[in-house]
């Protein structure tokens, strides 16, 4: 096995992972700062008030996003399996 062929291996499957992670991280981040900026400015310090409302955005994004996370996640499945047999004769 080539090194380069690893590295490019590991490269995309950290690109896949940030891509499928990075919508529901975001809409968990602007929620969250939402929220922040809310019981900042009306002093309620209440935790359960930051964490339903984020974890409800964010089961909403997964079933809006759900069937491109899928395709991406399929799409680099075929990909990888499809170079197993480059990988073999290395």
């Amino acid at each position: 096995m080539e090194a380069g062929f690893i590295v490019d291996l590991v490269r995309e499957a950290c690109w896949m992972a940030l891509l499928i992670g990075s919508p529901l991280l975001l809409i968990g981040m602007v929620i969250g700062l939402v929220i922040s900026l809310l019981q900042a400015l009306t002093q309620i310090q209440d935790q359960t008030l930051n964490a339903v409302p984020k974890i409800i955005a964010m089961v909403i994004a997964l079933i809006v996003c759900l069937p491109w996370l899928t395709d991406r996640m399929i799409e680099y499945s075929r990909t990888a399996i499809s170079e197993i047999p480059e990988l073999i004769h290395r």
